[in-house]
């Protein structure tokens, strides 16, 4: 069981990773193609590339809040992970941790930027509908936000919430199943 484990948890990780390679590599690529160049269009009227700098969070919310987000962010990330690693080793939740490590993918991405760059490199913009430009840490985040509220609204019935709600308590440092 412990071996099973820790190897969700490396996967875990790696997996995480990747996500968060993946979004730095397509910022790193839009930096070398797009600052101070002309948007390169992919679908003319809907959909182009264009490179923004964002002090603020998803979608230029909370514009020039570098302070409240590296703060916020880590904090975010240990209560994510923490719920990741107490999460119930049932399949039926495999969705459910899948959805927090995008999540966890998204924040980190983006937090990155933040502490290295003081914004966020965003540069997808759908022109059909004047959408705010973002990037693919933000497609984690939102993505994962979205299917969460899915799986809450639709898929785990109230027994399996409570079972995740059981799953996060501690009890004087033991589970109860250990009492």
């Amino acid at each position: 069981m412990k071996t099973r484990q820790s190897k969700k948890y490396i996967f875990s990780i790696l997996f995480m990773a990747f996500l968060v390679c993946l979004d730095q590599y397509t910022k790193y690529l839009s930096i070398v193609n797009l600052r101070e160049k002309n948007d390169i269009i992919l679908i003319p009227g809907v959909l182009q590339l264009h490179y923004l700098e964002n002090t603020g969070a998803a979608f230029s919310m909370l514009e020039g809040g570098r302070m409240f987000f590296a703060i916020l962010t880590p904090i975010l990330v240990i209560v994510l992970l923490y719920i990741f690693i107490r999460m119930p080793q049932d399949k039926k939740f495999n969705f459910l941790s899948l959805s927090i490590l995008f999540l966890v993918a998204g924040a980190v991405g983006n937090y990155i930027d933040r502490i290295l760059n003081g914004y966020v490199v965003d540069f997808i913009y759908f022109s059909l509908i004047n959408f705010p430009v973002f990037n693919v840490a933000d497609c984690y985040v939102t993505v994962s936000v979205f299917v969460l509220m899915l799986l809450i609204l639709f898929y785990y019935k109230d027994q399996d919430l409570e079972e995740i709600k059981r799953s996060l308590k501690i009890s004087n440092g033991r589970n109860k199943a250990d009492n």
